[in-house]
């Protein structure tokens, strides 16, 4: 599944933010937060694994479950990209709009002025 199709589920996304606030968790601990039964966080876990966005290791009888900060970080790299080109497109509308507003003054102003 691709890793932003993984985070389209509030469940997913909610589970997301609590790795990243602790570090790792089990995945018994994970499905206390939540109203659904452990089979439903197992699958939801499931995705998120198979997206890339978090790893897991097993200890004993337990899950533990952390993010993959290699992706995460490559998602934010991408963020960025997108972040700068929408920037540089607001940038270039500010300044066309700059444009406009400084042509409808000066046409305002012209009005304005006694004929002579």
């Amino acid at each position: 599944m691709d890793k932003f199709s993984a985070l389209a589920d509030p469940t997913r996304r909610s589970i997301i933010e609590m790795l990243a606030s602790h570090g790792h968790m089990a995945s018994s601990d994970i499905g206390t937060h939540f109203p659904i039964s452990p089979p439903a966080i197992s699958q939801h876990l499931k995705v998120l694994r198979e997206a890339g966005l978090v790893v897991v290791e097993k200890r004993a009888q337990q899950r533990i479950y952390s993010l993959n900060d290699a992706r995460i970080a490559e998602m934010e790299q991408w963020f960025g990209h997108m972040r700068t080109l929408w920037m540089e497109r607001f940038d270039t509308l500010d300044a066309l709009l700059k444009q406009e507003i400084q042509k409808q003054n000066a046409a305002t102003n012209n009005m304005k002025e006694p004929k002579k």
